[in-house]
């Protein structure tokens, strides 16, 4: 057992993205204000804090005592968005980044080290915003997705195209063993991972759209046992319903990043 708390951090088992390269791996949130960001949390999804040694702008939100995501209250300071974002397992981020490059898309940041790996925060050709991470997982991969089950899906213009786009650059659905298949299944494309459906790709979102909740962009899901009582939670903490779609609620924190609960079923 290998302890760090870094973003990504925390108690973890020691395993790298080699064995489960092209999945989502982690999530990241960044914030305006630290504070009211674990209070809502806390409350709308039981988190607990753990400090991380980037620094007092950088926490590591706990479920049952795993890490399952980082927060980094460096919004304003930064002058960066407040959003959620996924970060995928690679197994070279100078790869990774290259072959984003090489299709369209762009690199904001990275790939820059953060011990006891790399990370790159990067957009692809239609706007969406997304990370990689090469080394140490946070903690074995299967326990930080029973500990706060998560997927995301990502908004796009034309879902094939994306499609293509990511698999490319993470080798979805190669040769190459222990990949993730994709599938089209129920008028979106499907990745699964392991078994477990990790992400969700539809068509629909427009780039020029004035509201950003419609431009294209990946939106973090997290599964939990009562929905109702987490849109409860959030309203009652400074937070707002955006939408009730039956066992989907999307909420927005009090700093205005987007997430979604969804009731937790077999996928």
């Amino acid at each position: 057992m290998k302890h760090d708390s870094r973003i990504p951090g925390g108690t973890t088992d020691v395993v790298s993205t080699h064995s489960v390269f092209g999945a989502p791996c982690w999530v990241s949130l960044t914030s305006r204000d630290l504070k009211t960001t674990e209070d809502f949390y806390t409350a709308v999804l039981g988190w607990r804090w753990q400090t991380a040694k980037l620094g007092e702008k950088f926490r590591v939100a706990l479920a049952g005592g795993t890490p399952v995501a980082g927060i980094a209250g460096v919004a304003t300071m930064w002058q960066m968005a407040v959003a959620w974002t996924p970060y995928f397992a690679v197994q070279s981020a100078d790869d990774a980044v290259a072959r984003v490059q090489e299709r369209g898309g762009t690199a904001a940041v990275g790939p820059i080290s953060f011990p006891p790996g790399r990370a790159a925060l990067l957009a692809d050709r239609d706007g969406a915003t997304f990370g990689i991470w090469e080394g140490e997982l946070i903690s074995h991969w299967e326990k930080w997705r029973r500990a706060q089950p998560v997927f995301i899906r990502l908004h796009t213009r034309d879902a094939f195209d994306a499609a293509i786009f990511y698999g490319e650059i993470f080798d979805w659905a190669s040769s190459r063993p222990g990949c993730c298949e994709v599938r089209y299944e129920g008028g979106e494309v499907v990745l699964r991972s392991q078994g477990y459906v990790v992400a969700r790709i539809v068509s629909g979102a427009l780039e020029s759209a004035p509201d950003p909740t419609i431009r294209p962009h990946w939106q973090v899901h997290f599964t939990v046992s009562d929905v109702s009582a987490c849109a409860r939670a959030a309203e009652q903490h400074g937070g707002s319903v955006l939408s009730k779609g039956g066992e989907e609620v999307v909420l927005r924190d009090p700093d205005g990043a987007q997430f979604t609960v969804t009731a937790r079923r077999e996928r």
